[in-house]
């Protein structure tokens, strides 16, 4: 199971934090992606970790602004989100894979597992 927290309204240029908590033992055995999908568009990829956090993937909307990062030790994948845009506004998902990171770029039908999403807003 992935529950995701930390959305919310922000302004633009201002900053969130997502965490996705899995339960279970095996959390170091998938690599984590996270996606989002804006209101009337379809599902993207946003960032992805291996599962032991030595190599991470970026859209290149998002590439310099959001951080992905892990603590196995806490079953939890983040997304560190900087200088936010009224276009980041969408639910964001965090889901596993058995796959190799590299494989999630681009690639939401790869992933095994989904959160329900947390909706992060951007606006003034």
């Amino acid at each position: 199971q992935l529950v995701e927290s930390g959305g919310g309204l922000v302004q633009p240029g201002g900053s969130l934090r997502l965490s996705c908590a899995a339960s279970g033992r095996t959390f170091s055995s998938y690599a984590m992606g996270w996606f989002r999908q804006a209101p009337g568009k379809e599902r993207e990829f946003v960032a992805a970790i291996s599962r032991y956090g030595s190599s991470t993937y970026y859209a290149d909307s998002v590439k310099g602004r959001f951080t992905i990062s892990r603590d196995n030790a806490k079953n939890t994948v983040y997304l560190q989100m900087n200088s936010l845009k009224p276009e980041d506004t969408a639910v964001y998902y965090c889901a596993a894979t058995g796959v190799p990171a590299y494989k999630v770029v681009g690639s939401p039908g790869v992933m095994d597992y989904w959160g329900k999403g947390t909706l992060v807003t951007v606006s003034s």
